[in-house]
C-alpha cells in the first residue's frame, strides 16, 4: 500500500477515485490502485463521456452494439452499466473486508431528471436492480426534486451518493433526507446496517467562482480583498463537517445507530486544483478528517502518492474559516448565490455531458 495512502486511511479518511474507463479495469491498472489503497470509485455523465466518446476503449463493442440496432441510450447504458458491474466485483473484497464502509462504486441517475423527483426514484430503483451489485451507489443530485427521491432510495435499501452539495444550509437537507430515509427503512422492518450513503460536498469550484469575485473587487482597487483569495472553498468545507460532526451527535441519530445505522459520511469532490497557483494537493492535505471520504482524478490521486502530507488537518482552524466566510458578504459576495449559481452549473455540465455523450453514439450510429 502507498505509505501516504495508509496514513490518510489510519486518520479515517477513505480515498476513492473519480474516474472509470474500460481499458483501466481491463489492464490490471485499477486493481493496482486498489492494492495501493483506493477503497472506491466514483464516475459522473462527464467521465462516461470522456471514456465512451473520447477513447477507443470501446470500438469493438460499439461495432456489435450498433449492428444489433440498439438505441443510443442502449448502447450507453450496456456499456457503462457493464463498467460499473466489473468495478463493484473488483472492489468486492474491499467492501467485504471493511465490512461495508467502503468498497463502492458509484453511477449517477440520468442528469434530466435532476427537477423530478418520482423519475429520480424510479431510475434509481431501475438502475440499482440492474446493476444487481450489493456495493453500487446510485447518485441523486441534492436539488429540490433531488432530496426527496433520496429519502425514498434509502427507504427502498439503495445505497446513495446524495451529489453536487455547495452549502451547509442544502447540507443540513440532505442529513435529514438520510435520516428520514433509514426510518421510513426501519419501519418497514429493513436491516439498516446494510445500507450505506455519502454526502458529495464540491470543493473547488467555490474557489473557482467566489476568486472571479473577489478578482473583480482587486481590479476595481480593493486590493485587501487579496488575502481571500484560495481560501473559501476550504473554509466553507471546514464549516460542512462542523455540521455533520453536530448533526450525528443528535438524538435522532443515536436512535437509529442503536438499529445498525451508520453515519452518511461526508464525501470531498472535486478536489483536483483549478488554479496553477494554488498548491495541486489544496484541497487534500487541507481537508483529511475522521470519516469522511475524498474522491480524487488520476491527476490527484498521482500526486497524493507521491508528496501528500498525511496530517489531521480538518478540524484545524475553525474560527479561521469561519472569519474567511463572514468577511465575504460585506464585500458584496453572497455564499447563497454563490452556491445555488454552482449548483444550477453543476447540474447543466452533467446534463450538457451526458447530451453530448449521447450525441457522440448517435453519430457513430448513423455512420454504420
Amino acid at each position: 500500500m502507498n505509505p501516504v495512502i495508509a496514513k490518510i486511511s489510519e486518520l479515517g479518511q477513505s480515498i476513492w477515485y473519480d474516474n472509470i474507463r474500460r481499458g483501466v479495469l481491463v489492464s490490471g491498472e485499477l486493481q493496482a490502485l486498489i492494492d495501493d489503497g483506493v477503497v472506491g470509485v466514483t464516475s459522473n455523465p462527464s467521465i462516461f463521456k470522456k471514456a465512451i466518446a473520447d477513447s477507443d476503449d470501446y470500438r469493438a463493442d460499439l461495432a456489435c452494439l450498433i449492428d444489433s440496432g440498439a438505441t443510443a441510450i442502449d448502447i450507453y447504458e450496456t456499456l457503462a452499466f457493464e463498467d460499473i458491474r466489473r468495478a463493484c466485483d473488483l472492489f468486492r473484497p474491499v467492501y467485504e473486508r471493511t465490512d461495508r464502509r467502503d468498497g463502492y462504486v458509484s453511477i449517477e441517475v440520468h442528469p434530466a431528471l435532476a427537477d423530478d423527483t418520482e423519475g429520480t426514484i424510479a431510475e434509481a430503483k431501475r438502475i440499482f436492480a440492474a446493476i444487481d451489485r450489493p456495493n453500487v451507489m446510485i447518485k441523486i443530485p441534492a436539488t429540490e426534486a433531488g432530496l426527496p427521491a433520496v429519502t425514498a432510495a434509502i427507504a427502498a435499501g439503495i445505497n446513495v451518493n446524495v451529489t453536487l452539495i455547495f452549502s451547509a444550509e442544502v447540507y443540513r437537507a440532505v442529513i435529514d433526507a438520510y435520516l428520514a430515509g433509514l426510518e421510513t427503512l426501519h419501519v418497514g422492518g429493513g436491516d439498516l446496517s446494510r445500507v450505506a450513503s455519502v454526502a458529495s460536498f464540491f470543493v473547488s469550484r467555490v474557489d473557482t467562482l467566489v476568486d472571479k469575485l473577489l478578482r473583480a473587487g482587486i481590479d476595481a482597487g480593493r486590493t485587501e480583498l487579496t488575502a481571500l483569495l484560495g481560501k473559501a472553498a476550504v473554509a466553507n468545507t471546514k464549516i460542512a463537517y462542523h455540521v455533520y460532526k453536530r448533526e450525528y451527535a443528535g438524538d435522532r441519530f443515536a436512535a437509529l445507530r442503536a438499529k445498525g445505522a451508520r453515519v452518511q459520511r461526508p464525501l470531498w469532490a472535486s478536489t483536483s486544483t483549478k488554479d496553477p497557483a494554488y498548491p495541486d494537493l489544496l484541497y487534500v492535505d487541507t481537508l483529511i478528517g475522521p470519516d469522511t471520504v475524498n474522491t480524487v482524478p488520476p491527476v490527484t490521486l498521482e500526486a497524493i502518492r507521491d508528496h501528500g502530507k498525511a496530517e489531521p488537518t480538518l478540524e484545524r482552524d475553525l474560527a479561521a474559516a469561519r472569519e474567511v466566510l463572514s468577511r465575504l458578504e460585506p464585500v458584496g459576495i453572497s455564499m447563497a448565490e454563490v452556491t445555488e449559481q454552482l449548483k444550477i452549473e453543476g447540474v447543466r455540465a452533467f446534463a450538457d455531458a451526458f447530451d453530448e455523450l449521447i450525441a457522440a453514439i448517435e453519430s457513430r450510429r448513423a455512420r454504420g
